[in-house]
């Protein structure tokens, strides 16, 4: 799939853009999903970015000029989705928790491609033992069960603070530590097919460094699939905040608000009959892992040029369904006429 049109012209940068560029190849259900995930997507972003707005309390605010709040209140005009048990108003905690999430998987994604990609170059460039070491240590991390190797990690790196930041930077390295070996692995494998094409193999006879072919001619092309790859750590990163939350190694409620902490203190309401207090925080945590999954599997399906190629198969295989191929076969008719 090329970036011209069929004019040979080259397309607008708008269309060539990763998610922009995927809706105008999809069809059918395929396009179905990929906006049903796009919408989701939108709705989460637009709701961290607006939750001082849509918020009507604090996520740590316990009371207003009225009072303070009840606990465990149901749903009602003045708290839409009811109150937890610490008096917590659900509705601000879960617009406060798209938040946290959003800043948490910006910060851990943003570290894992930088470590990633930086140590996948220098792994399938250099290789050697280099490269042996560095394939070991990703093997040694993919060993490990993700969601235990981020508790370890936030038990080692969080010390028990529980401050916005601290609780934040904690998150990002225990979920970075878990992808780093992701992106290390694909951009590895581009890099070893990379160096051997024709055009890296000019760039040395000309003299060219290595930084400046790893910079200029294999870093490109090695992370074109990133898009790919950020929109589905980014619901991982979503599941493995929340189970850090859900087991007790989050971030406290004081500090900031978070689903799956929320979600922890909900399980006492259960066995009550207080739906409200974990049903909301869930569903946000669904629906957001989601819209990032069907997303990302949407890009995933469309990159892949056998599924691109059946569905262009199938395309053309429909005009001839008709009585045009009649048609094609010029002079028939007046060959059996003219016999008889």
């Amino acid at each position: 799939m090329t970036a011209t049109t069929t004019s040979g012209r080259t397309q607008p940068l708008m269309y060539r853009l990763p998610v922009i560029s995927h809706f105008r190849k999809s069809v059918g259900l395929q396009r179905g999903m990929l906006v049903t995930g796009l919408v989701l997507t939108v709705a989460f972003l637009l709701t961290t970015a607006l939750a001082p707005l849509i918020a009507p309390y604090g996520f740590a605010q316990l009371s207003d000029a009225s009072g303070t709040f009840p606990a465990q209140a149901p749903p009602s005009a003045t708290h839409l989705w009811g109150t937890t048990v610490g008096g917590y108003d659900v509705f601000s905690r879960v617009i406060w928790g798209a938040q946290t999430a959003a800043v948490v998987i910006v910060v851990a994604v943003a570290m894992s491609i930088f470590l990633g990609v930086a140590l996948g170059l220098l792994s399938g460039y250099f290789g050697g033992w280099l490269d042996r070491t560095l394939v070991v240590i990703a093997d040694a991390i993919y060993a490990f069960p993700s969601l235990l190797l981020a508790i370890v990690m936030s038990i080692v790196i969080n010390h028990g603070q529980s401050s916005f930041w601290g609780g934040i930077i904690a998150c990002s390295i225990s979920i970075s530590v878990v992808f780093v070996p992701q992106y290390f692995r694909v951009i590895r494998a581009e890099t070893i097919r990379l160096k051997a094409e024709p055009y890296v193999e000019a760039a040395k006879v000309v003299g060219a460094s290595s930084i400046r072919i790893m910079g200029r001619h294999i870093f490109k092309n090695a992370t074109r699939t990133l898009p790919l790859i950020f929109t589905l750590n980014a619901s991982e990163a979503i599941l493995t905040l929340a189970g850090l939350g859900f087991l007790g190694f989050g971030i406290e409620p004081s500090s900031a608000a978070e689903w799956g902490f929320d979600l922890n203190k909900a399980l006492a309401d259960a066995s009550s009959g207080i739906w409200w207090t974990g049903v909301f925080p869930g569903t946000a945590i669904v629906l957001t892992v989601l819209g990032l999954t069907l997303v990302g599997e949407s890009m995933n399906d469309l990159n892949d040029p056998r599924l691109r190629g059946r569905k262009k198969a199938g395309s053309k295989k429909a005009p001839a369904a008709g009585p045009a191929p009649t048609a094609g076969v010029q002079g028939a008719p007046e060959a059996e006429s003219s016999s008889s």
